[in-house]
């Protein structure tokens, strides 16, 4: 373990560094921080830490910079995360309390997190094996289609259009969706299969083919469908940014929804904050990269993630904050709904 002066140093690097993007001397924290010891003590302290593998010097004669393990390290040990101005949290606010559904207040949270971190925002929908059933509904669409709507509980909306069902009867139609909201409003998807396996026994026989038809996409669409959504923003701050591997590795990493999911983590604890920094990430794609993620939920209950992707080079404890405060603000207005 490095001692206090050694960590003041490495904090002093790093905070220069993300500042200014120029490798670092001991001249120059000597003049900007307030070490308490001269520029030589400063020059052999930066020697340990690079033998410690904590920075390194990208070029002869020049500065030294952070390496993936002095991220980590630094951190690590943050005492506290940056905390949002007064401004800062009424705009949060004011621009999340005007979405009216699920879909809008996705749109503005990434949004918003793009604009506050200046990073790439990525958030995720709660997910569907978290929720429970709120509604049913089936719309006769007419010929043979019928449209299927599920409310769930974290505002989710999934609809599916139903084809090829002979002669659909209106009359049945609306049957049916009484029945379906009877047997299943209120309980977790996983408990629906079970909630509905006697159903099509309760139809009279001229309509119960149009019945096992529903609840097969019902169950296909709601309880065994494992994809999971997820929406970015800021992609273009990242133009502005120089990657130890290209840019364009890292967009195409990011445009893998399966991987982007992986990265975030299953969601566990609505306060959970999350920093993988580097070589920690398994893509190879983004391994000059830093991913900030922080779960949002209701109460206890976490339904999903919310994160940034951005270069090692970033302000982490503004970046942290930033994760954290929205993700809270978004739990907030889904209890809300």
């Amino acid at each position: 373990m490095l001692d206090e002066r050694k960590l003041a140093v490495l904090r002093a690097v790093v905070e220069d560094f993300v500042n200014t993007n120029e490798p670092v001397g001991s001249r120059a924290l000597a003049d900007r921080h307030r070490l308490g010891v001269s520029p030589a003590t400063i020059r052999n302290d930066m020697v340990a830490l690079e033998e410690d593998g904590y920075i390194a010097q990208p070029h002869t004669s020049a500065g030294r910079v952070p390496t993936d393990k002095g991220y980590r390290l630094f951190v690590d040990r943050l005492s506290s995360v940056k905390p949002l101005s007064a401004p800062e949290r009424r705009a949060i606010e004011s621009f999340l309390a005007g979405a009216v559904d699920l879909d809008e207040i996705v749109a503005r949270t990434v949004r918003l997190l793009s604009q506050l971190t200046r990073q790439v925002a990525i958030v995720q929908y709660p997910s569907l094996t978290r929720s429970s059933v709120q509604h049913v509904e089936l719309v006769p669409l007419g010929g043979q289609r019928v449209m299927m709507v599920v409310i769930t509980d974290t505002g989710r909306v999934e609809q599916r259009v139903i084809d090829g069902l002979g002669e659909v009867n209106g009359t049945a139609v609306h049957d049916l969706r009484s029945m379906l909201n009877r047997a299943i409003s209120g309980l977790h998807l996983g408990e629906v299969p079970d909630a509905v396996a006697d159903l099509p026994a309760q139809v009279p026989p001229e309509h119960r083919q149009m019945a096992v038809a529903v609840l097969s996409v019902l169950l296909d669409s709601l309880v065994e469908r494992h994809e999971e959504k997820i929406v970015l923003a800021g992609t273009a701050n990242l133009a502005a940014v120089d990657f130890a591997a290209s840019l364009r590795d890292v967009l195409e990493a990011l445009e893998e929804n399966m991987v982007l999911i992986r990265l975030l983590g299953e969601a566990k604890d609505p306060s959970m904050l999350t920093v993988r920094i580097g070589a920690e990430n398994f893509h190879e794609g983004l391994r000059s990269t830093s991913i900030v993620s922080a779960d949002y939920g209701v109460g206890n209950q976490s339904l999903a993630k919310i994160g940034v992707v951005g270069p090692t080079r970033m302000d982490y404890p503004g970046t942290m904050g930033a994760v954290r405060a929205v993700a809270r603000y978004v739990g907030q207005i889904l209890a809300g709904q």
